[in-house]
């Protein structure tokens, strides 16, 4: 058992003469954690930028829900009133009257 745990511990299982089989595993093995290292890697960028397009998802909405809100107030009626009360133009008095053509048959 001693002496099992020792050749381990020395490395002879990577260099006696059927020690390519191991290399291969070994190679392999590490082939592979570069790949599980490289992937979880990139998932988490991903993550970063789903978050970061959230944020900028939820900035632009309420932007958008502020400019839609203050065009709703310019367009009333008693805010163009004011408006235009500067430039001395006032409401009419007179309702408007619809004016209507008759068109002539040949």
């Amino acid at each position: 058992m001693k002496k099992n745990i020792y050749s381990i511990l020395r490395g002879k299982f990577l260099i006696s003469d059927d020690s390519f089989k191991n290399w291969r595993i070994i190679i392999f093995v590490s082939f592979l954690a570069i790949i599980m290292i490289a992937s979880s890697h990139k998932a988490d960028e991903k993550v970063h930028e789903i978050a970061r397009l959230t944020n900028e998802v939820k900035e632009l909405r309420s932007a958008f829900v502020d400019g839609r809100s203050k065009l709703m107030r310019l367009k009333m009626e008693s805010t163009i009133i004011n408006k235009v009360a500067e430039k001395e133009i006032y409401i009419s008095e007179v309702p408007p009257t619809k004016i209507r053509i008759k068109t002539q048959e040949k």
